[in-house]
């Protein structure tokens, strides 16, 4: 059967989201496709929305619609006890507990020199500056426990025990 090519490109297009198979793809676009115009117009813009109005918080590279996100603007958090986490989906799901009270730092990844990424490629130039700007007394690494997120971690305890009292994972 021959698909018709705006059924096929938006197929495709879904395709390339993390998780979604063909199959799952096809049956999102086809939902789409009966789907009410404003409907549809409202998802669009939310997404075109997503790209022009979000990017990184310029301290802790959290998600951010001003310069600095939510989190670092509040005062009321304990700005002596940072959390260091790989991506912005780490802080979500920190964040939706209601149990962390301190601040953020998302280096962006994790080492893997397999894949070729170094410390020069994650955020760990911009923490360690941090240091030097902010007076932090306890840090929590909240990287994954996975081989690359045990190796990042080991390299940033090594670098920062010198700098704080104390480093928990």
């Amino acid at each position: 059967m021959q698909i018709a090519e705006p059924l096929l490109r938006a197929i495709e297009e879904l395709g390339k989201l993390p998780g979604i198979g063909r199959k799952t793809a096809q049956r999102l676009a086809l939902f789409i496709l009966k789907s009410k115009d404003e409907d549809v117009n409202k998802l669009v813009n939310s997404l075109l929305e997503l790209k022009s109005k979000l990017h990184y918080c310029s301290k802790c590279f959290n998600l951010a619609e001003d310069d600095l996100c939510e989190i670092c603007q509040n005062n009321k958090r304990d700005q002596k006890l940072i959390c260091i986490v790989e991506e912005a989906s780490d802080v979500i799901a920190i964040e939706k507990t209601n149990e962390y009270n301190g601040i953020y730092h998302v280096i962006g990844g994790t080492l893997s020199p397999l894949s070729g990424i170094g410390p020069e490629d994650l955020k760990i130039k911009e923490l360690l500056k941090r240091f030097e700007n902010e007076t932090i007394d306890e840090v929590i690494l909240a990287l994954n426990a996975d081989t690359e997120g045990e190796a990042t971690s080991l390299y940033l305890a090594r670098l920062i025990k010198p700098l704080v009292t104390k480093v928990t994972r």
